[in-house]
């Protein structure tokens, strides 16, 4: 993702939602910035409301090349703070983080406010562009008093850096991590245990286990919700969810309608899918515990929330033993390392005709886990300070998915590199599914034809069971995820709107994930619990919906390139590596970043000015109709 964004990089207009926490608080034993008193001493030396003369467009304009200056001057600061906090963690560096954050904060809310005189204001194109992205950009808006916002500061940084060091240790775990010898598991190794293992009963361990660190979590949460509502209402909304919901060239209730759209077009190959997954597993584990027309229980689908069952692939193989490329088992025999796994991806982009990345990023990454430290493992792509200092953080594993998530990070890093020249407040993706989707697109095209064009494989399979059991191993995945990418924001829209108060965050989290995902927890679940939070995106405040949209978007641009290279035949089979036609696609829309509307950017890429589901089906069009054939006589759907 983007950076503290990730898969995560951070939107870098939504700065102050995706930044880390840290600490910065009247008892710290060095003082606050008092950035409150700066800014009203700027107010002071401005004449009064009652005889300033009223805004003009070239006020506008000023006020907009100010804003950019010193949001990249402040950026910088926030972001190498962050950086630190992340590869580094501890009370020091999540000092310097809180008190970077805070001042970003303030930053951010204080502009989104002095912008409101220019309401009403004939402006030019680009300044209406910029004050509109800027309006949206705050996803925690500070509250004005300074008390607040230092504790506003400090409990982010409380809650990611709880997230990261979190631990779960089990004599029933003994052996199950990185340390053979050890009992107290990281998240990472817990979601390895859910990913490999088929003992129900240590499954169950490793999922009940991870959901034990979350409680902590869920006193400092609802107080940032509170205190970002706060901050919402200083700003004119209602509260945080208009904010999130805000910024997609159409109305919060239009984006609630768009979403729906796109969920209820592929709801019934995940059906399908869910259906076909549950049977095999009901007969692995017995009908008593994966119920033959109800939900299924969380911790069996290979993943902590459920949202990828691609461990599940040897239990649902179609075709056992037809072709198919074992990417892991191909790196391992090919001695790639973490740095050969980064480097093959830049080829691809590279081979588009992108510029190749900068030295200082091969320099200043983190590939992999250090032994003398903790940091935050989730896979990220920075550029500090909007700078062109690109970076990825990851702790990466030589394996088929770190291949692809590699992929993705740098999907980012060259976004990034693509839009460098804008101003700061369009230096972001068209929309937030844009920038996540970028690298998940390059990943549709490592075919096994691109795997052995270099060299990766010796020979491909022209069997369309092998392309069967590639598609499932695709949709276990992306078909998959796509239920739980839309309701991890929905519960929190209704958080902080109110509709869900704190008394109620468990019920409605699990109420969601069986009306959507058709899964439920495995235990007995109470408000005692903070299951949402057992989520990094939760515990960081990084809006999630994107996530959603990256999906459907993905394969619409995947569809847009495959057509401009020239490639017939199925999607799935369509690689544009090296295609020099659909990279120029590729970048003109790139270069755009925020500065036009999301269907413009969309428009140069694919010609097409809406999102279009049907790009998806189309991809996944075989594997739906063997589901049918799988599923004929079952009771799809759950209660």
């Amino acid at each position: 993702m983007p950076r503290h964004l990730g898969s995560f990089t951070l939107r870098p207009l939504a700065i102050a939602a995706l930044l880390g926490a840290g600490s910065c608080s009247p008892a710290a034993s060095a003082p606050c910035p008092n950035v409150a008193s700066d800014a009203a001493e700027r107010d002071a030396a401005k004449p009064s409301a009652s005889v300033a003369a009223a805004p003009t467009a070239a006020d506008a304009d000023a006020f907009v090349r100010e804003t950019n200056a010193e949001l990249r001057r402040r950026t910088e600061d926030a972001d190498h703070a962050a950086w630190v906090k992340a590869t580094y963690i501890t009370p020091d560096s999540e000092f310097l983080d809180a008190k970077a954050r805070e001042a970003m904060l303030e930053f951010l809310t204080r502009a989104i406010k002095e912008s409101a005189r220019f309401a009403g204001v004939p402006l030019a194109p680009d300044t209406a562009r910029a004050l509109y992205l800027l309006r949206y950009s705050a996803g925690l808006p500070a509250p004005s008093d300074p008390t607040k916002r230092a504790r506003l500061a400090e409990i982010e940084t409380e809650l990611e850096s709880a997230f990261a060091k979190g631990k779960y240790c089990s004599p029933k775990l003994k052996g199950k991590g990185e340390d053979k010898t050890g009992d107290c598991l990281t998240l990472d190794e817990l979601n390895h245990v859910l990913e490999k293992e088929r003992d129900y009963d240590l499954l169950l361990e490793a999922w009940r286990g991870w959901h034990t660190v979350s409680p902590a979590l869920r006193k400092p949460y609802g107080e940032l919700v509170e205190l970002g509502n706060d901050g919402a209402r200083e700003l004119g909304f209602h509260d945080m969810s208009e904010i999130w919901k805000g910024g997609y060239d159409m109305s919060a209730d239009d984006f609630e309608r768009e979403t729906a759209r796109l969920w209820d077009a592929v709801r019934p190959l995940y059906e399908k899918l869910h259906c076909y997954v549950r049977a095999r597993l009901a007969k692995r584990y017995g009908a008593d515990r994966v119920p033959k027309e109800g939900p299924i229980p969380a911790h069996l689908l290979g993943n902590m929330w459920a949202q990828s069952w691609a461990g599940l692939y040897p239990l649902l193989e179609p075709y056992p033993g037809h072709g198919g490329v074992d990417l892991t088992k191909a790196l391992v025999e090919h001695k790639y390392d973490a740095k050969k796994m980064v480097a093959t991806a830049e080829h691809f982009f590279v081979s588009l005709g992108m510029a190749p990345l900068p030295a200082t990023f091969w320099e200043r990454s983190l590939f992999v886990k250090p032994r003398d430290r903790e940091v935050e493992c989730h896979a990220s792509a920075w550029d500090l300070g909007l700078s062109g200092d690109l970076r990825v953080k990851m702790c990466i594993q030589v394996d088929a998915g770190d291949f692809l998530t590699i992929h993705h990070e740098l999907g980012h890093d060259f976004y990034y590199q693509q839009y460098h020249s804008l101003p700061p407040l369009f230096q972001s993706g068209a929309n937030d599914g844009f920038h996540e989707g970028i690298g998940d697109t390059i990943a549709l095209s490592v075919t096994p034809a691109y795997l052995k064009e270099i060299g990766l494989v010796e020979r491909v399979t022209d069997d369309p069971k092998a392309d069967l059991n590639a598609l499932l191993d695709r949709a276990l995945h992306a078909i998959a995820f796509l239920p739980f990418g839309k309701l991890l924001d929905e519960w929190r829209w209704r958080v902080f709107d109110g509709r869900t108060p704190p008394s109620a965050y468990n019920q409605s989290y699990w109420e969601l994930r069986r009306k959507y995902q058709g899964v439920v927890a495995p235990v007995a679940r109470s408000e005692a619990d903070f299951d949402a939070g057992s989520k990094y995106h939760v515990a960081a405040n990084v809006p999630y919906t994107r996530y959603f949209l990256a999906q459907i978007l993905e394969y619409q641009f995947h569809r847009a390139l495959c057509r401009a290279a020239g490639q017939t035949g199925p999607l799935h089979r369509c690689s544009i590596y090296g295609n020099a036609d659909a990279g120029r696609k590729l970048m003109a829309m790139l270069e755009l970043g925020a500065s036009k509307p999301w269907p413009d950017a969309l428009a140069a890429i694919s010609g097409e000015r809406a999102m279009d589901p049907s790009a998806i089906l189309d991809y996944f069009a075989p594997l739906s109709a063997w589901l049918d054939e799988q599923t004929k006589g079952e009771r799809c759907g759950w209660d």
